[in-house]
């Protein structure tokens, strides 16, 4: 498997286009190798199916043009932060020795997106140690950014948001990728849940003096080698 710069790290698919899907774009197009390692295949759902689902992620991630993804093949709804998840995730942090991970911001009203944020954070620390039966090199990826999740309408201040106007189409067409979730079932009245997507983009573009925006918080400083691209 390759060294990532990037690795996007979701509870269920779906979650790394929603939340981050422009900054994975401005990425790519800046050269950097960014994966997304999903944690479950999110099912059961109303109007989805492990074959669905499936099939949907593959698309978003044609969409998307990432270099690697993968599934850890964990419990969709009985996610957890146990010893076992724990070395699961590590050791594909040793394989994949990604430089900064993205996680889901740990207040949430998902379950699996809290679970997730403190099986990331677990995972990070693990992937350092040495004398340890896991597989792989040690390796201790740089930096954690969180990312937010719809389910817990809270405003939190971000510690940055980055400037995704030029690649907010990309995520639409990854979002629209993902039928069962955001659009079968819906009403088509507006505002749709796209219009939602768009909305909420256009708010955290407006903070920044841009015209979309997606939102990330660091618990550590973030540093700045130039002040040329402050907004």
């Amino acid at each position: 498997m390759p060294d990532l710069d990037y690795l996007v790290i979701a509870p269920h698919p779906d979650d790394a286009e929603l939340c981050v899907g422009g900054t994975i774009a401005l990425l790519k197009a800046e050269g950097a190798r960014v994966g997304i390692l999903d944690l479950t295949d999110g099912e059961p759902t109303p109007h989805g199916s492990p074959e669905i689902r499936q099939a949907e992620t593959f698309a978003a991630t044609q969409a998307l043009g990432i270099d690697w993804r993968g599934n850890l093949g964990l419990q969709n709804r009985l996610l957890q932060p146990t010893l076992h998840a724990r070395g699961l995730l590590a050791g594909m942090l040793r394989d994949l020795r990604p430089r900064i991970l993205f996680a889901p911001y740990w207040e949430d009203a998902h379950p699996d997106h809290v679970a997730a944020s403190a099986l990331v954070d677990a995972a990070r620390f693990w992937s350092k140690l040495t004398k340890t039966e896991l597989p792989g090199e040690p390796f201790y990826p740089h930096r954690i950014y969180y990312y937010f999740s719809g389910h817990l309408r809270q405003h939190v201040k971000p510690s940055f948001i980055v400037d995704i106007s030029a690649h907010l189409e990309t995520k639409l067409a990854a979002v629209r990728c993902f039928h069962s979730q955001f659009i079968a079932g819906r009403s088509t009245a507006p505002p749709t849940f796209l219009d939602e997507v768009r909305d909420r983009a256009r708010y955290w573009g407006w903070a920044i003096d841009a015209v979309f925006g997606e939102p990330f918080l660091c618990r550590e400083e973030v540093g700045l080698r130039s002040l040329r691209d402050l907004t």
